[in-house]
């Protein structure tokens, strides 16, 4: 049986030699390796290589690519085998085996036989992807039940009801009040909240949303979005002056509720606004946030480096599509080609990153007319101080109107945007035009240039929030219910494209996107609708039944538990204590680090300049984020990465975790703190003191047995211990 097995295989093989099939065979090769430059999208040097007619026609040296019947008069053989020095096709990446270049060979000698459409053009997938659809406001069902409060009710009970489901029960008010505290602020329910909120903590919901600690709080998740951090990374991992501003203006804009479609605007183009202002030219400090580089090896490629930031993040951010993937090739997954990507950056080419050498520079900021003087004035001092003359009276006398951290376009027509074959500088393809992705949008952008800049990222900018764009809704929607019930309905939620998760409810998704845009594209009352909902106030409680068919509980049927991230935790643990500063905005402040996680560092006394413990004692969004010397306890306990856009934090349990809860200086020192302030509140009796821990740490009264176990845990350790215990329960780090 095994020789005659062998023997048949042999044939085949033989077979298959003399008869190389097309789609099987060749095609693959060509798509791999070939149609990036020589396909649908890009025909470099004229030659196109899915059709038949194109491939026997040969490009612009006028010679035949494909000879059927003569290999050896096929260009393509030429130059896949290396027969010219100076050409090597594919021009990048590994040759072709010899077993492919054979491949070829037999099959143009055997004829090139080609489909009978004579076609290979490159795929379509994609196009009826659900998320490039136009978005449109489904019909909200009609459910009747009184667990219905609003239209988000209605949506997720006829998904249950298909499976004959029931909704847990809603959460205990103590629970519920936690949540709604921290789900806003970050911060728990003080005692008199407590007690005023006590039988209705959803009436707590409007003052929480136009308190301070609000923007603070919902600020920081938008940081992770945006790759925030106030250092270069890299080797010498230099401060970014004045970054800090963004970090403000992303608060503010939170608590003012600033129009989510403004607030896009003016982070991309602020500076191509009509009514540029201070506050619009900081918040373009967002093109400027991501790592940098300030000594590359190779300048070409690093320029290509910090644009790829922008256009990945950009892309990720707001549209929720990979569309980095295709700096070097047409994506291999979604419908996004390479001439997609750099027609995205050609939209910021023009922006250049203001430095003196290896140091970067800052800017001043205001009206244009006001950036123009400070512009004009930092040149003559500049140039003074290289001269050693004293500055002027009149030099004094420009008011400075402060500084910003961005990057500025020096053009109203910058330099031509090429795409790069391979993503390589010195292999330049066609010029592209600024445009969005073809399969969102066929049309180029319609950029108006200002004096000061292209206008293309205004145009950029507007085009996302085009009420016809169907992403941009839709992905910012998902994230805010993302930071609410843990996951989002769509549970990738920077991923929209092909190989991205589909909606768990795309009516829902669709209907909370069109009702966004409608009510003007208000954060905060995208948080009152999804508050006041019934699936929002469900308990997490368990069902094994529904768990054993949905364990995820992606129907909704519980709100799945989550733990809080890391700021919450520590800016909970300093409330608690009574040493929260409520200090808001301007320079960070530069938390403890212990010595022995300095001693890594070459410059341990200058890396980082540790504040007084009051000034450290605000909350954690203030503290300086240093890409190379990250805090140990932020960076155990889950900092997202801040070298590129985070969708959503990592939930890790390791054990250092634990030991940093347990043993850290910083949990032992608010253990002082904490005892010292129940002493205080609540006198020298245990059950007293007891009680009020419970109430500071878990907003509840302790059961008897809980009462019974600390007094006789108390006779044997300190207050300060309890206090510390108190910290690590999972009741204390967990929201409910």
């Amino acid at each position: 049986m095994a020789v005659m097995t062998f023997f048949a295989l042999m044939c085949l093989s033989v077979f298959a030699q003399e008869s190389p099939v097309f789609s099987t065979d060749i095609e693959p090769v060509l798509k791999a390796r070939c149609y990036g430059c020589h396909g649908a999208k890009l025909q470099l040097h004229g030659l196109r290589l899915d059709r038949k007619a194109d491939a026997l026609k040969g490009g612009e040296s006028g010679a035949p690519s494909l000879v059927p019947g003569k290999s050896a008069e096929s260009l393509i053989i030429k130059y896949i085998s290396g027969q010219y020095k100076d050409v090597v096709m594919p021009p990048s990446g590994p040759r072709l085996t010899a077993e492919q270049i054979a491949l070829f060979k037999r099959w143009i000698d055997g004829g090139a036989e080609w489909p009978a459409d004579g076609s290979a053009v490159e795929s379509k997938k994609g196009s009826d992807h659900w998320s490039f659809q136009p978005l449109t406001r489904p019909a909200v069902p009609a459910v009747k039940d009184a667990w219905v409060r609003n239209p988000i009710d209605a949506f997720v009970l006829l998904r249950l009801r298909a499976r004959g489901w029931k909704p847990a029960p809603t959460a205990a008010p103590a629970a519920l009040m936690r949540r709604v505290f921290l789900d806003l602020t970050g911060l728990p329910p003080t005692l008199e909240e407590q007690a005023r909120f006590a039988k209705n903590p959803m009436a707590a919901v409007d003052e929480l949303l136009a308190r301070s600690t609000y923007g603070e709080r919902w600020g920081r998740h938008w940081l992770d979005l945006v790759r925030y951090a106030e250092t270069n990374g890299y080797e010498r991992d230099a401060t970014k002056p004045n970054a800090w501003r963004f970090r403000d203006y992303v608060i503010s804009a939170f608590n003012s509720d600033k129009p989510f479609n403004r607030f896009v605007l003016e982070q991309l183009a602020g500076d191509e606004l009509p009514d540029a202002s201070a506050e619009t030219f900081t918040a373009i400090g967002y093109n400027r946030l991501g790592p940098w580089d300030d000594e590359p090896a190779d300048p070409a490629t690093d320029r290509f480096d910090q644009l790829d930031d922008i256009v990945s993040t950009t892309s990720q951010v707001f549209l929720g599509l990979t569309i980095g993937c295709a700096r070097c090739h047409n994506h291999k997954f979604e419908p996004l080609t390479a001439r997609d990507y750099y027609s995205m950056v050609a939209v910021f080419n023009g922006l250049q990153r203001p430095r003196n050498g290896r140091t970067e520079l800052d800017l001043p900021i205001g009206t244009w007319p006001e950036v123009e003087r400070g512009i004009a004035r930092d040149a003559k001092i500049t140039e003074l101080q290289k001269a050693k003359v004293p500055l002027t009276a009149e030099l004094k006398s420009v008011p400075d109107t402060g500084r910003g951290y961005y990057m500025r376009e020096l053009s109203a027509k910058p330099a031509p945007t090429f795409l790069l074959v391979r993503g390589k500088p010195e292999q330049l393809g066609p010029e592209v035009q600024p445009a969005v992705p073809e399969i969102l949008n066929k049309s180029p952008l319609a950029a108006v240039p200002t004096e000061h800049s292209s206008g293309r990222r205004l145009a950029l900018a507007q085009w996302l929030v085009d009420k016809k764009n169907p992403l941009t809704a839709r992905v910012i929607v998902n994230r805010v219910w993302q930071h609410h019930f843990g996951e989002g309905l769509v549970r990738t939620p920077s991923d929209f494209g092909v190989m991205g998760e589909r909606p768990t409810h795309p009516e829902l998704l669709d209907w909370l996107a069109a009702w966004f845009m409608d009510n003007g594209w208000s954060i905060k009352k995208l948080h009152r609708l999804i508050m006041d909902s019934n699936a929002y106030r469900m308990s997490r409680q368990n069902n094994a039944q529904y768990a054993a068919k949905d364990p995820e509980a992606r129907l909704l049927w519980r709100l799945p538990y989550q733990r809080l991230e890391v700021e919450a935790i520590r800016d909970s643990v300093l409330a608690v204590s009574g040493q929260l500063n409520p200090k808001m905005g301007g320079p960070s402040m530069y938390p403890h680090i212990p010595k022995a996680a300095m001693q890594g560092s070459s410059d341990p006394d200058k890396i980082w300049k540790e504040s007084d413990e009051r000034e450290a004692s605000r909350r954690t969004v203030y503290a300086f984020l240093k890409r190379s010397m990250v805090v140990p306890m932020l960076e155990l306990l889950d900092l997202c990465d801040t070298s590129r856009t985070a969708a959503k934090r990592q939930n890790t349990s390791v054990a250092t975790q634990a030991l940093t809860l347990f043993n850290g200086d910083f949990i032992n020192r608010q253990a002082v703190h904490f005892a010292a302030r129940l002493r205080r509140e609540a006198g020298a009796e245990p059950v007293k003191q007891i009680e009020l821990a419970y109430r500071l740490t878990l907003a509840r009264v302790p059961s008897k047995d809980e009462t019974l176990l600390l007094v006789e845990f108390l006779k044997r350790e300190s207050l300060e211990q309890m206090c510390r215990a108190m910290f690590n329960l999972n009741e204390f780090v967990y929201a409910d």
